[in-house]
């Protein structure tokens, strides 16, 4: 298994020896290699089982080392950077050949973000390469937000696992990226779309699934559990599975007794922000009973709303 510790020369030492260690980051764990690396970054893809048509986000410490391998920064993108980063979004920009096409799924685009976490952020610092590190688990399962997540499902194919607490914020990054100078999101996620608007104008959003992805995160089927989810009127799907030993994920209000660890309350008092940093917890908690559905509904589809509703959605399709 993984060793689990707080050493960033250590990460650094197997990070430029072309190998790969587990990252904290404010939205989920990362499996990070280095980002200039070929080699490396086909062992994140047979590490996660992912396909190479999913493209990966190289992860740097500030705007600046980011547009030494990107070509161009257009001024919407430098607004968002400014006022986001470090941060949960992700930012679709031309890249420059020193990105290698396996990042990118051979597309001219690399998506970047900086990450808003002391220990990634220190360990970027330190290092002459960005980090290429979608989400440290194996690929389509439920994202990981705490180191022993990792452990459990990666731990015997990489070597370390830099520890850094339970994320912040548990979903995954906001993509952004320009078609014609209009910006686009890919991804729902972190930053919300309201919180973008503000700072650049009204935006398209384009986050729905696609077997050709142009930007990470927008496959149809993603951050779902082994057991099969089910959207929708929670007392209408306990009606329609009483013969189906269930679980629940609900939004604020309680289904079960106190004591039933088959219920899970992703936000007693109603908060979108507390709701995020427990979904995938949840997802993980519930898929760990061996049961036979998990019965789920749709949270308020405002603000972290948004990015909540879209992994629920896929989390449902099989």
């Amino acid at each position: 298994m993984a060793r689990i510790g707080k050493d960033i020369a250590f990460a650094k030492s197997i990070l430029e020896s072309s190998d790969l260690v587990a990252i904290p980051t404010e939205t989920v764990y990362g499996l990070a290699g280095n980002a200039f690396d070929a080699k490396a970054i086909a062992r994140i893809f047979e590490a996660k089982n992912r396909p190479y048509f999913d493209p990966l986000i190289a992860h740097t410490s500030s705007i600046s080392r980011a547009k030494t391998f990107v070509q161009s920064f257009p001024e919407k993108a430098e607004l968002l950077a400014k006022k986001f980063w470090p941060g949960p979004l992700t930012l679709l920009l031309p890249k420059k050949e020193i990105i290698p096409d396996i990042v990118t799924s051979g597309l001219d685009r690399v998506a970047v973000r900086v990450p808003n976490h002391p220990v990634a952020l220190k360990l970027l610092r330190s290092l002459e390469f960005p980090l290429a590190a979608p989400s440290a688990n194996p690929f389509g399962y439920i994202s990981p937000t705490q180191s022993f997540h990792v452990q459990a499902q990666l731990g015997e194919k990489i070597d370390y696992i830099l520890e850094g607490g339970a994320c912040a914020v548990g979903i995954e990054s906001t993509i952004v990226g320009f078609e014609k100078d209009q910006p686009v999101i890919y991804r729902l996620g972190g930053i919300s779309v309201e919180e973008i608007e503000r700072v650049i104008g009204k935006v398209k959003i384009n986050a729905h699934s696609s077997g050709d992805p142009v930007s990470p995160g927008m496959l149809k089927s993603h951050y779902a559990p082994f057991t099969r989810v089910e959207i929708g009127n929670i007392e209408a799907l306990q009606a329609n599975n009483m013969d189906q030993k269930y679980g629940i994920l609900a939004f604020s209000k309680k289904y079960l007794d106190d004591d039933s660890e088959n219920q899970y309350i992703l936000s007693p008092d109603g908060d979108l922000n507390e709701a995020a940093t427990r979904l995938f917890s949840g997802l993980r908690h519930l898929d760990a009973l061996d049961l036979d559905i998990i019965l789920t509904e749709y949270v308020p589809d405002e603000g972290l709303g948004r990015g909540i509703n879209d992994r629920l959605r896929r989390a449902s399709i099989k």
